[in-house]
């Protein structure tokens, strides 16, 4: 099966989900669940056009299906167990509230299939890595990729393990993190998260997909401007004593040295 094919096949598939997740989310009146789904709903899509196109399993596939799988379902993970309890996301309540008795259907376009599109247009190049016509062995591109990859998952997997630490000691309570991941960039859990996906497309970039770089350069753009960065800072500005002075001495998104 070609690529287009396995694409828009995967995009049916992502549909069908995101309406069944939007379904449930009716049921227990909680949209945040999407967030929840985001890391897993890439692993599904990848095993599942592995399945549906009858791909061959090379080294190249197994890898890539591997770190994918191991960032989809941590990150998934991570979010349900800060999510349970807890009331709906407040961006949801919000929107819940604006909408009244119209939020029931609109939910469904301005937040599950808003985000089954994000979702099946940034998993081209897993999908493309899948059904380009690349080279038996691996190339210093995957190796690249896996490296990237590696950095960038330790940055989102150990800025999240640090937060969740730091907010379980109740001396820490109204304080900031600034130590760790925490002391080179403000938000190491979204530039891990983009570092994990220009390392994504490397493989697919191996296979001759380099025209998938659409991928990354979406994800960075939402992290960065949309809903990581931007839109928490605006938050934080607001709500936490201390943060206009950490922002002043502390890179944004890139780690780098805190200024003195």
């Amino acid at each position: 099966m070609n690529f287009l094919d396995l694409w828009l096949t995967a995009g049916s598939l992502i549909l069908i989900l995101m309406t069944l997740l939007w379904l449930y989310s009716l049921a227990i009146k909680n949209a945040s669940i999407v967030d929840i789904f985001w890391g897993t709903g890439f692993v599904i899509t990848y095993w599942a056009a592995l399945w549906i196109g009858s791909i061959e399993l090379t080294t190249r596939i197994l890898l890539l299906g591997g770190i994918v799988t191991l960032w989809g379902l941590r990150l998934s993970a991570h979010i349900f167990l800060r999510n349970h309890k807890q009331p709906e996301d407040f961006r949801y309540a919000a929107w819940r509230a604006e909408n009244g008795k119209s939020w029931w259907w609109r939910s469904f376009f301005k937040v599950f299939l808003l985000q089954g599109v994000i979702l099946w247009i940034v998993a081209a190049p897993l999908i493309a890595a899948q059904t380009a016509n690349p080279a038996a062995t691996t190339c210093a591109c995957e190796y690249s990729g896996l490296g990237l990859w590696l950095v960038g998952f330790m940055f989102e997997a150990g800025g999240d393990w640090q937060l969740t630490r730091f907010k379980k000691d109740p001396n820490n309570k109204g304080k900031l993190l600034t130590t760790g991941y925490w002391s080179v960039t403000r938000h190491p859990n979204y530039f891990g998260d983009a570092a994990q996906w220009w390392g994504f497309w490397l493989f697919a970039f191996s296979a001759g997909a380099w025209w998938t770089v659409f991928s990354p350069l979406l994800m960075t753009f939402l992290l960065i401007k949309v809903s990581g960065v931007a839109m928490l800072e605006r938050t934080l500005e607001k709500n936490k004593p201390g943060y206009e002075e950490y922002s002043a001495r502390t890179s944004a998104f890139f780690p780098w040295f805190p200024k003195q």
